[in-house]
């Protein structure tokens, strides 16, 4: 199933499956990928937002649901009658003798008291307002939208984990006797290809996490790259290429410096800047000097011969 999404997915947007292997002879071509538990580091990323969004969408649906219980609570208490024997005017009574004011009570509980009462009454006329304005079917349409936000999660799950699997199958490292080639990304796809002739330096890097994971990034930098890289950026500079969290760095390293000690004692240039000298057929170019002298003994000793022949 996953393949299928794969190809689906690789064919829309227009990736090829693999690179092709740059300059070099076919059978010094090496192939690296991103280490396994790089891939599962992603998953770990990927399922912390998962539970990140389901407990914001929890919470989001409850605080609806309870919003809409205290208005509904509201409504119905504004809508029902009072009761007759309520509303009748009780027989005058005589106002009470004039009394001394009651002491405030400025303690601390009686303060919390009237602290809550006045909360209690602010959220009461509030849910008022809301009564008054919103309608049933405004609720509806809530009601849809919270379904519609449950439905468009629901569908996002298997598309951001096939994401995550493609993101991480499309790391590319190719390593060849004559040059190199990475390619990352799925919709900002990124590929450079690094000649040994402009190679300078190689050096592998890694973090806390990365040492607890087995996995290191492999920095190769090639002529005109100093100073051009800021701290923190990748693949921003044309002249820097980075093997990603790879489980096996100092062996590519390794290999890297070998083939670079043997590109540079063959006295091979850059491929880019001239092309290759056709073999000569001519046999005079092709003698060494000494086939060539011996040559010219044989020839001397002809002539001594003739000249003895014709005195």
């Amino acid at each position: 199933m996953f393949d299928r999404i794969r190809q689906l997915v690789l064919r829309f947007m227009r990736v090829p499956p693999a690179p092709e292997p740059p300059l070099g002879a076919p059978d010094s071509v090496r192939v690296f990928r991103a280490g396994q538990n790089y891939y599962k580091l992603r998953l770990v990323r990927w399922g912390l937002g998962q539970v990140a969004a389901t407990f914001g969408l929890i919470c989001t649906l409850v605080f609806f649901w309870w919003f809409k219980g205290e208005v509904e609570a509201v409504r119905q208490a504004s809508l029902t009658p009072v009761p007759a024997a309520a509303v009748t005017p009780a027989a005058p009574v005589a106002p009470p003798p004039a009394a001394q004011p009651a002491p405030a009570d400025n303690s601390p509980a009686s303060k919390a008291a009237a602290t809550t009462r006045k909360k209690r009454l602010m959220r009461v006329n509030m849910f008022k307002e809301v009564a008054k304005r919103i309608t049933p079917w405004e609720f509806i349409a809530f009601e849809i939208f919270e379904l519609g936000g449950v439905l468009l999660f629901l569908a996002q799950l298997p598309v951001s984990f096939a994401a995550v699997r493609l993101e991480f199958e499309l790391h590319w490292y190719i390593v060849t006797d004559r040059s190199l080639r990475i390619r990352t990304g799925l919709v900002r796809l990124q590929e450079s290809t690094m000649s040994f002739a402009n190679l300078q330096q190689v050096e592998v890097e890694q973090g806390p996490l990365q040492r607890l994971l087995g996995l290191a990034d492999l920095r190769v930098q090639s002529a005109g790259g100093g100073g051009t890289q800021k701290p923190g950026q990748e693949h921003d500079s044309l002249h820097t290429g980075i093997f990603h969290s790879v489980n096996n760095a100092t062996e590519i390293r390794d290999l890297i410096l070998e083939r670079l000690r043997q590109f540079r004692q063959a006295g091979l240039g850059d491929p880019d800047d001239h092309n290759h000298a056709a073999p000569t057929t001519d046999p005079e170019a092709a003698a060494s000097p000494g086939d060539a002298l011996a040559a010219a003994h044989e020839l001397l000793a002809e002539a001594r011969a003739l000249r003895a022949a014709l005195g």
